[in-house]
């Protein structure tokens, strides 16, 4: 596995800190993974799956949302929608530099937001998710407000 560090712009204009995991053959697809509420991209259980993915020839784009982890922003200007936007922004990003994301991956409230974010994204094929919630509100009140 391939491992490279970058970085993009997400919704709010922050610069957001990802890792790319490669597989060491070619990728026969792309995807991104989305954390849980306050996790970050480095852990254990994001770092194991997309290990695992790698393992089967899919690219895996991992990254901390505004104001967590690496990422530059404070999290209390971040919402439900603008996390749903950094996810369209990390998809951007693949589709320049790479190829489109086929698969996206969400744990917890992550979960909610690749759903949201991938109904956006024509190249999606598939959405895993991992312990989401089926509405946003019903996981975090309004903390994460879907009008922003």
């Amino acid at each position: 596995m391939k491992t490279t560090q970058i970085e993009f712009t997400g919704a709010l204009g922050d610069t957001l800190s990802a890792r790319l995991d490669e597989p060491d053959a070619k990728a026969r697809a792309y995807a991104i993974f989305s954390h849980c509420f306050t996790c970050t991209k480095d852990l254990p259980v994001v770092r194991r799956i997309s290990r695992a993915l790698t393992e089967h020839g899919i690219a895996v784009l991992c990254f901390d949302f505004s104001g967590l982890g690496q990422s530059g922003g404070d999290f209390v200007d971040s919402n439900f929608s603008s996390n749903v936007d950094d996810l369209l922004c990390a998809a951007d990003w693949l589709s320049s530099n790479h190829q489109s994301p086929a698969l996206m991956v969400g744990h917890s409230l992550g979960g909610a937001a690749v759903l949201a974010a991938s109904a956006k994204i024509d190249s999606v094929k598939a959405v895993a998710t991992i312990a989401a919630p089926s509405e946003p509100q019903s996981h975090c009140g309004s903390v994460f407000r879907q009008d922003g």
